[in-house]
């Protein structure tokens, strides 16, 4: 048999029930053996500043309510076992079967981790290009390269507090040079 590229489908499900359908369809995978089909479950999420009692802390929400990103070699016979999975309601696509998203929507919803090598190190300053602290300069605390992420502390509401950030999401401050 030919090896099928994996690739990634949008499955519906209860809203409020993401976490369980995720869990579920995991405990499928293992259970019928289809962990080298299932390669990827993902809930989309964002973090957001959010304000309580005057104080302001990052918080992660739902993009995307009722919906669960999946990486898999599709073929019909993997159907059933993820449409009757509990919490799933179905491939979203025409009549319910899946429809595979584009490079372009893979690439803009960032699913697919990308290579980025980054000439920071301990100490650099360095300016956030993308997420909710798009803009916010600070200085580098500590690097993980098998991650492609690094712990950058910024000042926020006042106080100095460390962040985690992926390669991709910072660009090495002008004044480093």
């Amino acid at each position: 048999m030919e090896e099928i590229e994996p690739k990634w489908y949008v499955l519906h499900t209860y809203s409020g029930y993401e976490n369980v359908a995720k869990e579920n369809l995991e405990t499928v995978a293992v259970k019928y053996g289809l962990q080298d089909r299932i390669m990827d479950i993902i809930i989309p999420m964002e973090n957001v500043i959010q304000e309580k009692n005057g104080k302001k802390k990052i918080v992660q929400r739902k993009t995307m309510p009722g919906y669960l990103l999946v990486k898999m070699r599709y073929g019909d016979d993997i159907w059933h076992n993820v449409t009757r999975t509990r919490g799933v309601t179905g491939f979203t696509g025409p009549k319910g079967r899946p429809l595979e998203l584009t490079p372009e929507e893979v690439q803009r919803m960032h699913l697919e981790r990308i290579t980025v090598e980054v000439d920071v190190a301990v100490g650099d300053k360095v300016e956030v290009i993308d997420g909710p602290l798009t803009g916010m300069v600070g200085v580098v605390e500590s690097v993980d390269p098998e991650q492609s992420k690094l712990r950058v502390v910024v000042e926020m509401f006042g106080r100095e507090t460390p962040v985690d950030l992926g390669y991709s999401q910072i660009l090495k401050a002008k004044d480093n040079q």
